[in-house]
């Protein structure tokens, strides 16, 4: 079958404490969750409706069967999440201090099974014919997944849809200032651009958000779309047509899921044809729905509850396209 929306890279179980405005040294109890960016962006896929699958990797332990049995939750595909022996299955703790302080701390090392996708591992028919393929910046990291992420994106020669995250975790690279090179040669075979100003200043070398906008359409891309945190999201198209997304208001529980939620969102919106005010609004609002929980897959809404939101929107405020996440990989 073809998928709407296939993700590759990250998957993982987060652990995250159940008391907020403490350290992790002082937390008494933790809840489970699905975690991983393009993981979880399949998970809100799925919430819409969408026929989605991720192409992953867990370790063989107790961990990547809580994967699998999530995901089917989930109603996400699992027939490409596959099993390495070269490390557990990754999990990540945080710390929760609303508004905007939410210091993350991966699990990941000496390397994480998802980075040990290889080329031989892809069903490139599935990788060509899913109407929207999403990969990010963590799977060009390290090899082997580095040349599986790139194989692929060449293989489908952006048919329909592609979508580059560009998900900047400078704990992920060896050598953080090789990043540059290969998103450059990513972004010649996506679509779509995704990301924080950081983001794009590691993409690009531009931080302001309009150059950034233009450099990565200048990169490849169709259309740039850059989140501003609190000042809200810019999107820009390859004809220069422009539409600028204030925040949505939230009461900030747990910020980290809400970059992902907006990404399954977005993946809704260029599925069902909408512009690019329109799908771009739509997103932002999941976003902010999201940071207003304290778990990420779980908390993906559906579109009526996206809708509802929208319908209630008029104050500025932290949404879903905040970044400023503190990350420290251990």
């Amino acid at each position: 079958m073809s998928f709407d929306v296939l993700t590759i890279g990250r998957v993982g179980v987060d652990v995250y404490p159940l008391q907020t405005g403490v350290g992790l040294a002082e937390v008494t109890s933790f809840g489970k969750y699905l975690g991983g960016s393009p993981t979880n962006v399949a998970v809100a896929a799925a919430r819409y409706g969408r026929t989605a699958s991720v192409i992953t990797k867990t370790g063989r332990d107790p961990f990547g069967d809580f994967v699998r049995t999530a995901l089917d939750g989930y109603g996400v595909d699992t027939r490409f999440v596959s099993t390495s022996d070269i490390a557990p299955t990754p999990v990540t703790f945080c710390e929760i201090f609303p508004p905007d302080n939410f210091p993350l701390y991966f699990y990941r090392l000496p390397k994480a099974p998802d980075l040990d996708i290889r080329a031989g591992d892809l069903d490139l028919g599935a990788v060509r014919d899913a109407r929207i393929f999403w990969m990010t910046g963590t799977g060009l990291s390290e090899e082997p997944s580095r040349s599986a992420t790139l194989g692929a994106l060449e293989h489908r020669a952006k048919a329909r849809t592609t979508v580059f995250d560009l998900d900047w975790r400078p704990m992920f690279w060896q050598d953080p200032s090789a990043a540059r090179a290969y998103y450059a040669e990513a972004l010649r075979f996506t679509t779509v651009a995704v990301g924080n100003l950081d983001e794009c200043e590691v993409a690009t070398g531009e931080r302001e958000p309009y150059a950034a906008a233009k450099a990565l359409l200048a990169a490849g891309v169709e259309l740039a779309v850059v989140k501003q945190g609190p000042k809200g999201v810019l999107a820009m198209d390859r004809g220069g047509a422009t539409a600028e997304i204030p925040p949505v208001a939230v009461d900030v529980v747990n910020g980290l899921g809400a970059g992902d939620a907006f990404g399954g969102a977005l993946c809704h919106g260029l599925l069902s044809g909408w512009d690019t005010r329109r799908t771009v609004a739509f997103a932002n609002a999941a976003g902010a729905l999201v940071a207003g929980e304290l778990a990420c897959s779980d908390a993906m809404p559906t579109e009526a509850e996206v809708e509802a939101k929208l319908a209630t929107s008029n104050a500025p405020h932290h949404g879903g396209t905040f970044h400023n996440e503190a990350t420290r990989e251990v």
